[in-house]
């Protein structure tokens, strides 16, 4: 039974459906409650910290506590402020958490000297920080001066997060991200210099200090003044207020220490100068130059950054603790969490670690995604909400593709329901090589390349998609192993272990390895992350006595032996090296990067030792070195227990299918029944192409012209169609009809005798090129190619690939990543892909488009050469003068009719300008007088004749007599005009072509 309703009654229901939809969702909906902020500026021994105190609702808070609610302190980067950490300030202060954040030392606007978190300083502010929050009648309290609080941030803030666990026990929660856990192993891992990145860290602070905060207005000020919380704050130091700190004024043991380092920079050739150290305490200028002069840190600039990095305290951080830690990370790579992960589990606190895919090499932070995850965290650990999802135990986000609405990667998780650190699940994969000598290059020039500070997350979300990044090897500076070609996925979750046997004929061997992901054909190879680990080889030089010291193998060098094992993970060994041959050749065990990384089928695994690299400083003097494999294989860590989670779909993946469900069952009941396909017709089976009166003007248009009105056509076999007109002339509507994707209003367009309706079979007959192709940028033309027949369903030897591509004439680029080839072979694989299958009627819409003259003549032969086979091409054009070389025939249109169809020939014909054609050149005074002929308007000299202009007062016959009397050389007469000056005169000089 077949129910009719109106049109109107369909879309009416529909939009009430919609309607009532939005109006529950705006019902269900509450405005988010305001957000008050406070700004104050405390006095902290000898500094203004400029802070910021945010609160929303009513106050009431947490029933349960008495109407007080949790407090937060939010740390912000390095080089940052407070305002960087404004919005999810914000946010947890709607969620119901008492929020301060604050402007570390030498940042934004506070004053002070910049100690990389100075346990004398930065972590002593925190904890007044803590007291003024312990003041607040708002702020939920363990006891009196005991708040009850939850302390995040990144970087710089995120260390500073644990420093306040390990040194203030009123700290409830934390939640550290992208940080370090030894500052000493982040900028000298193995005793090598991170050049790049420190000099950026040193650069950033030793700028002019900046300018003291301005006294905030009261308004917003809270209980009391900036003075007056300052005042307090400065009570409280209690038995700590007379310490002083390493490069700041005051104290005795702190000027001994200063002296202390300044003899030792003088010793080594450098004098910090105070106006160069800007915001830096001296102590830290003073180490930085020094190493920085030298290339090689020492242990005294060890000692000092290890006291002020949170694992000279991990032994006191008892705190549950949410580590997010950024796999695009040179700076603060993955092992540091996993240091931190577990000095906190040991000490019996609950831990969950959540790999980001980005870092401080830039990437997709999962900025929103994190921020969810900390506030359900503190909801947790600080509010008490046993219901609140804290999410797993591991969590490591990876790429799935990428999102065609928006091109961006989508991300998915893979999780554990325990943390596998870095060597779960290790399995050998057996290494082939001959460990042939290399050289470190006097200066370490050129450095080799793998990660470039703030480049490296981009490149390394590339390498999930098997795009190669910007790591560089020069030849003669590494030597590399590989792995046979892997028969199955291989996931690689951790850091990857190999032993090998190291000599030098010169000092200590430094050496940075990685693992590549190489491809099939062995050339295009990529370095998951862009990370590399840098290992100093002690005791592997012809003059080496077997010593050890930083970086010799040792798994740690905690400060005050507090940090244990766990401060060593960020070095590139794991086990100490024992001598060979006399000293000349040491075995040691690499610890190479932490990644996670799939390994496709096919492709195999390289072990690359490099002499240089460019974000570390290498040894100046040139030494050759020799680099052997000692036993065994590459043993990779795949996490068996990590498990990738189903991509959750947006709502409009299953959304839109339904709602498509929905529009087809209301066209179904009522749309008019569409009338039947008329039959092929017999008599046409020949002609690629009739088109009869057809006619189109789109429904709801403001302009009442037709886009097509009563066009009629007809195109032969062999034929090269220009089909021309100025914009709006209705040029690509009749494309869109004749290839199905629009209805006519009325006439028809059959194809080799069938009427074209939308999917009519005969469409199979037809190539299209419309305005471009999209082709995957990592695949070759072929292998592009050979993907978009298989997405056709049709048979592969259907395909006539090899013709086309003859025609297309592609070459060895074929070959190539279509990511190298130019806008003109872009162009020419795309009209490839329109030929395959060699269809019969070839349709190209502007296929010149963007090239330049070499292409655009490339692009004229390969149409030439199609139809010369006895198909047909139809080309759209606004190139005129490569209409007239190419094509055959023409159909000009204007305003959607049809002004004139022909042959080129014809259509240009019939103009008043005709060229005479000489036996040798024509000199000017033989054009004058010709010129001066009557009736003549003008006689030009050109290539091999005149071009005489008739003004209507003589025949082209007299102008023969004429040129016989004077004696011209004459050959030839006939009319002259250019396509332009035909089409123009056909639209009546107006449009544009």
């Amino acid at each position: 039974m077949r129910i009719r309703l109106p049109r109107w009654a369909a879309v009416t229901g529909v939009l009430a459906v919609l309607a009532g939809a939005g109006t529950w969702t705006a019902a269900a909906s509450d405005d988010p409650p305001p957000v008050h902020r406070a700004d104050q500026v405390l006095a902290m021994d000898g500094a203004r910290i400029d802070t910021s105190y945010f609160t929303a609702g009513d106050g009431d808070g947490d029933e349960g506590a008495g109407g007080r609610r949790p407090a937060v302190l939010l740390g912000h980067g390095f080089g940052g402020s407070k305002e960087d950490v404004r919005a999810q300030a914000e946010a947890l202060a709607r969620e119901g958490y008492a929020v301060l954040t604050w402007s570390a030392r030498g940042f934004g606007r506070s004053t002070g000297r910049i100690g990389l978190n100075d346990p004398a300083h930065e972590v002593k502010d925190v904890s007044r920080l803590l007291d003024w929050l312990a003041k607040r009648p708002e702020v939920r309290l363990d006891k009196a001066g005991d708040p009850r609080v939850g302390v995040s941030g990144s970087s710089y803030g995120g260390a500073i997060s644990l420093l306040a666990a390990g040194y203030d026990p009123r700290v409830d929660a934390i939640a550290p991200q992208i940080t370090y856990w030894n500052l000493a192993d982040a900028l000298f891992p193995d005793g090598v210099f991170k050049k790049l990145w420190a000099g950026i860290f040193f650069s950033t602070g030793t700028t002019a200090p900046a300018a003291a905060p301005s006294r905030p207005d009261t308004e917003d000020q809270g209980p009391g003044t900036g003075e007056q919380q300052g005042a307090e704050a400065g009570e409280r130091q209690g038995a700590g207020a007379g310490e002083q700190p390493e490069g700041d004024a005051g104290g005795s043991e702190g000027a001994n220490r200063r002296a202390a380092a300044r003899a030792a920079a003088a010793a080594a050739g450098v004098t910090a100068d105070p106006a160069a150290c800007g915001r830096f305490q001296d102590v830290l200028c003073e180490m930085y130059e020094r190493v920085a002069v030298s290339g090689t840190p020492d242990a005294a600039a060890r000692r000092l950054l290890e006291a002020r990095s949170p694992s000279a305290v991990g032994d006191r951080i008892k705190v549950p603790a949410l580590i997010v830690q950024g796999k695009s990370d040179s700076l603060f790579p993955l092992s540091h969490a996993d240091a931190m992960a577990k000095a906190i589990r040991a000490n019996g606190a609950p831990v969950a670690v959540d790999w980001t895919v980005g870092g401080h090499d830039g990437g997709d932070r999962e900025t929103a995604r994190v921020e969810q995850r900390i506030t359900h965290w503190f909801d947790r650990y600080l509010k008490g909400d046993g219901a609140a999802d804290t999410g797993p135990a591991f969590r490591t986000s990876r790429t799935g593709g990428v999102d065609s609405t928006d091109g961006q990667a989508q991300l998915r998780g893979a999780t554990a329901d325990r943390y596998p650190g870095l060597r779960d699940g290790a399995r050998e994969i057996p290494l082939t090589g001959p460990g042939a000598p290399f050289r470190n290059p006097a200066g370490g020039t050129p450095p080799a390349i793998s990660s470039v500070p703030g480049l490296g997350g981009g490149l390394s979300q590339l390498s999930s998609f098997g795009v190669g990044g910007l790591s560089l090897d020069f030849p003669g500076q590494h030597t590399r192993f590989d792995s046979a070609p892997l028969g199955e996925p291989l996931r690689i979750t951790g850091s990857p272990t190999v032993r090998v046997s190291v000599s030098s004929d010169g000092g200590d061997a430094v050496l940075f390895g990685k693992v590549y992901d190489v491809g099939p054909d062995g050339r295009q190879q990529v370095l998951p992350a862009q990370l590399v680990t840098p290992v100093r080889v002690e005791g592997s030089g012809t003059a080496a006595s077997g010593r050890t010291g930083p970086g010799s193998g040792r798994t740690g060098t905690a400060a005050s032996g507090k940090a244990g094992a766990d401060s060593g993970a960020a070095s590139g060994r794991t086990g100490t090296g024992s001598d060979k041959a006399s000293g000349r050749a040491r075995t040691v065990e690499l610890t190479l990067p932490a990644i996670d990384h799939e390994v496709e089928a096919g492709h195999r695994l390289r072990l690359v030792l490099a002499a240089t690299d460019l974000g570390y400083a290498s040894p100046a003097t040139p030494a050759n070195y020799t680099v052997t494999l000692a036993g065994g294989g590459l043993s990779v860590p795949t996490a068996p227990g990590v498990h990738g989670q189903a991509a959750v779909l947006p709502w409009w993946v299953w959304g839109m299918p339904a709602g498509g469900a929905v529009v087809a069952a209301v066209l179904l009941l009522t749309a008019r029944r569409r009338t039947a396909a008329p039959a092929p017709d017999p008599a046409l089976a020949a002609v690629p192409l009739t088109i009869t009166g057809l006619t189109k003007r789109y429904a709801g248009s403001a302009d009442v012209r037709y886009a097509v009105h009563e066009l009629s056509f007809r195109v032969e076999k062999g034929q090269v169609l220009g089909l021309l007109g100025p914009n709006g002339a209705g040029k690509t509507t009749t494309l869109r009809m004749l290839m199905g994707l629009i209805t006519p209003d009325a006439g028809e367009i059959r194809v080799f005798g069938h009427a074209i309706r939308p999917g009519a079979p005969v469409l199979s007959r037809v190539g299209a090129f419309v305005e471009g192709a999209g082709f995957l940028p990592h695949l070759s033309g072929r292998e592009n190619l050979e993907l978009y027949w298989q997405a056709t369903g049709r048979p592969a030897e259907d395909s006539r690939m090899d013709e086309a591509l003859e025609i297309a004439g592609l070459g060895d680029a074929l070959a190539r990543a279509v990511r190298t080839y130019s806008q003109g072979m872009r162009q020419r694989l795309a009209i490839a892909q329109a030929m395959l299958g060699l269809p019969d009627l070839l349709i190209l819409d502007e296929p010149t488009n963007g090239l330049d003259p070499p292409q655009i003549r490339e692009m004229r032969d390969v149409m030439i050469r199609y139809a010369a086979g006895g198909r047909t091409v139809i080309v759209s054009s606004h190139l005129l003068s490569e209409v007239e070389q190419s094509c055959t025939h023409l159909v000009v249109m204007d305003r959607g009719r049809l002004v004139q169809a022909g042959p080129v020939a014809e259509i240009t014909g019939g103009s008043d300008t005709l060229l005479v054609t000489t036996d040798g050149e024509v000199d000017e005074a033989v054009a004058g007088k010709v010129a001066a002929l009557p009736g003549i308007g003008s006689a030009v000299p050109t290539e091999g004749g005149l071009l005489v202009r008739l003004d209507g007062g003589t025949t082209p016959a007299a102008l023969i007599a004429e040129l016989v009397r004077l004696d011209v050389p004459l050959t030839g007469v006939g009319p002259h005009r250019r396509l332009e000056d035909a089409f123009l005169t056909l639209i009546g000089g107006g449009g544009s072509a």
